[in-house]
């Protein structure tokens, strides 16, 4: 209860606020709290709330559920972490409290308006370390806290309810003022409150993981648990030994920390010294001729997107043939039909009409294509191939899209970046019919959710770069670029060439990559669509800077699984399984000890921000990209308040930047969904995103620490 009216000012006579005031005798003291214990039994007690019904419920209400969190290893929680004033109700138990709290009838007649003393105050006897242990009442049985007896209250304190009063620490005792580590005196900087928000948050740094393979590499499978997979020590030959799907329960985990590597097909032979190949689809449809104002000097031109886009791609042919000779480049252009571009060693080709139908044929079209040589050869006949493009026609998207994959299939670890301005609108894959034909918008949505899969089964790595204010469904082309890790980029015209370039610097390190992670059963994995305490996620291509991250936590509804204690141990184990760019198929496995803490204190001390705010952005994203928008903006509310607690907690500088920082990433989630979404569509109750929505989206679902931090 707040009081209604402000406190009074502070005494103006200087001499009366530093004059001491006398003790109040202990033997008075005791001979009231006898008067409250007659009035007592006399009048029966009721306790005054504003929602008096509520709270005279016959049953009490239940004890908020004790949540845990894991701390990192440098992290040691401590029973005397900081407290703050007045935050904790009185515990019988702990002597640490200040608050004490007794029941008075709501009619009780004022049996201490005689006995008023202006110089009242209730100090720490001396001799008890400065701990205060307040007198029982034990007529019921029962132990309740008891206060001295209240004197008649200033106005300023007429609303305060009776049930409730806050014992100041004395200043005027010696032995309270010579011990500064007194119980008493609380720390300013305690938070002992459950948290809104989950700390349980691992990062995996896929790209520092997978580029720094140390120790040593034992060749063949491990043993493994053969009913959750867990790999277990070269000692362990029995699934009885396994720790994670919990047909064993030792008393204590798995200790240490363990990092080992496997080669899991030592007879395969490595692929080829060669490098990856770039395959650039560029879309040379009719709607690549409307022109847009751009400067020049004092000059103002007209140029089309087309132009824009072959001075975008001549730049970075010529800085690559200076910094990477050996690329392989090729050009695939489309509009009515698609043509993959010579050289002088062979000539192009174009397929059109039926032949843009039928995938098989696709395929096998690309299969007879030779590879395009080194840029190093390649180079001055490619920038006339890119002069030469002319615009007009339509949009074989689809067909293009199929042919460059194939291609680039040749060599895991190649990229193709598709450049377009439009919706693909011929037989496959069209994506302009979506107000018309339910039918064949079923076919297109199933036909690029194919192709990201065989893309990322190929270790290919498909980006799409859209040019600004056009409309070209996104929503359904990003799941190319989302299920083999590309990027989804909507650009200025006069910004293609710094799009394209920060597209092919982000090299591809490993392919085919998976992560499992494990944990004990009484902490399920949260967020992901299979429930459980392990969990399997496709990756696809990792570059130096993929992040993922995961959330879990103690299970809070299945009552036969207890969550750990405070201040056990638990193990978590890590299996990244993928296939490095000569082919090899590997597996690393990391198991780490981490203590558990219920101590909202330790957690947010320990809390790192970066890490947090990175899996809530990716959380929220990937909520969003399927269509839950309030769960994504509940999910990122939630991590917020969290976020902004541990800011509180730990009064870092540098940790208000990067909330600020995270705050801009996040503002879309929070205030502009709603501008992101399409309208309904004819044939189907569902929104879709829009092309801005798309790429926001999926940028954030694939961003990482570094990505939040330079984000305009």
């Amino acid at each position: 209860m707040r009081p209604r009216s402000p406190p009074p000012p502070p005494p103006t006579n200087s001499a009366e606020a530093k004059s001491p005031k006398p003790l109040r005798p202990l033997l008075k003291v005791i001979e009231q709290l006898e008067k409250i214990k007659d009035v007592k039994k006399a009048v029966k007690s009721t306790v005054f709330y504003e929602n008096e019904k509520f709270h005279n419920k016959p049953e009490a209400s239940p004890t908020p559920p004790r949540r845990t969190a894991l701390l990192p290893p440098h992290m040691k929680p401590s029973s005397t972490r900081h407290s703050p004033p007045y935050s904790q109700p009185f515990d019988s138990s702990s002597t640490n409290s200040q608050a004490f709290t007794y029941d008075l009838p709501k009619d009780e007649p004022d049996s201490n308006a005689s006995l008023w003393d202006p110089n009242y105050s209730y100090t720490t006897p001396e001799g008890t370390g400065g701990e205060v242990k307040p007198p029982t009442d034990t007529n019921n049985g029962s132990t309740k806290a008891l206060v001295p007896p209240l004197p008649p209250r200033p106005s300023f304190m007429k609303s305060m309810p009776l049930y409730l009063v806050l014992l100041p620490t004395s200043q005027s005792s010696p032995s309270s003022t010579q011990k500064t580590d007194s119980p008493l005196i609380p720390s300013p900087k305690a938070d002992k409150s459950p948290l809104s928000g989950n700390p349980n948050v691992l990062l995996v740094s896929l790209g520092k993981l997978l580029s720094e393979e140390r120790g040593q590499i034992t060749q063949g499978e491990p043993t493994s648990c053969s009913q959750c997979g867990s790999v277990l020590d070269s000692g362990h030959r029995n699934v009885k030994d396994c720790y994670f799907c919990g047909s064993w329960e030792p008393q204590c985990p798995l200790t240490g920390h363990r990092d080992g590597l496997f080669s899991l097909c030592p007879d395969e032979k490595p692929l080829g010294a060669a490098d990856p190949l770039l395959l650039l689809c560029i879309d040379i449809s009719g709607s690549m001729s409307i022109t847009a104002e751009v400067s020049e000097g004092e000059n103002v031109v007209h140029k089309s997107r087309l132009q824009f886009v072959q001075e975008a791609v001549l730049q970075c042919v010529q800085r690559l043939s200076e910094q990477q000779p050996g690329m392989r480049v090729g050009l695939i252009t489309f509009n009515y039909q698609v043509t993959m571009h010579g050289n002088e060693i062979f000539t192009s080709h174009s397929l059109s009409n039926a032949e843009l139908i039928d995938c098989n044929f696709l395929k096998e079209a690309a299969a007879s294509f030779p590879t395009p040589p080194p840029l190093s050869q390649t180079r001055e006949y490619l920038q006339k191939q890119v002069m030469g493009l002319s615009e007009g026609g339509t949009t074989a998207l689809g067909p293009a899209t199929l042919l460059s994959i194939a291609i680039a299939s040749r060599q895991p670890g190649s990229k193709v970046i598709i450049c377009t301005d439009g919706k693909a609108n011929t037989e496959l894959g069209n994506l302009e019919v979506e107000d018309l034909d339910a039918r064949t918008l079923l076919s297109s949505t199933i036909f690029y959710q194919k192709l990201g899969l065989y893309a990322a089964n190929q270790g290919v790595t498909v980006s799409v770069l859209s040019i600004e204010g056009t409309d070209c469904r996104l929503d359904e082309l990003g799941r190319l670029a989302d299920r083999t890790g590309g990027t989804v980029v909507i650009a200025s015209p006069n910004k293609l060439h710094s799009e394209f370039e920060h597209i092919i610097e982000n090299r591809t390190i490993a392919t085919h990559c998976t992560v499992t992670l494990l944990l004990p059963q009484s902490l399920p994995i949260r967020g992901e669509r299979e429930a459980g305490h392990k969990v399997t996620r496709e990756v696809g291509n990792v570059d130096p800077d993929t992040e993922i991250t995961f959330q879990f936590g103690a299970s809070e509804q299945d009552t036969e699984v207890l969550a750990p204690a405070s201040g056990s141990h638990v193990s978590i184990q890590l299996q990244i399984r993928y296939r490095q760019r000569r082919g090899r198929t590997m597996l690393r496995v990391i198991t780490a000890d981490r203590e558990v803490t219920d101590d909202s204190s330790a957690a947010l001390s320990s809390l790192s921000l970066a890490i947090v705010q990175l899996n809530s952005s990716q959380a929220s994203a990937t909520l969003a990209v399927r269509g839950r928008f309030l769960d994504a903006r509940r999910e990122g509310e939630l991590q917020r308040k969290l976020i902004e607690r541990a800011i509180e907690h730990n009064s870092s500088a540098e940790d208000h930047q990067t909330y600020q920082e995270w705050v801009k990433t996040m503002e879309p989630i929070y205030n502009k969904i709603h501008n992101f979404t399409r309208r309904k569509s004819v044939v189907s109750d569902s929104q879709s995103l829009t092309d801005a929505g798309a790429a926001l989206l999926y940028h954030m679902k694939h961003s990482n620490r570094k990505s939040i931090s330079r984000k305009n």
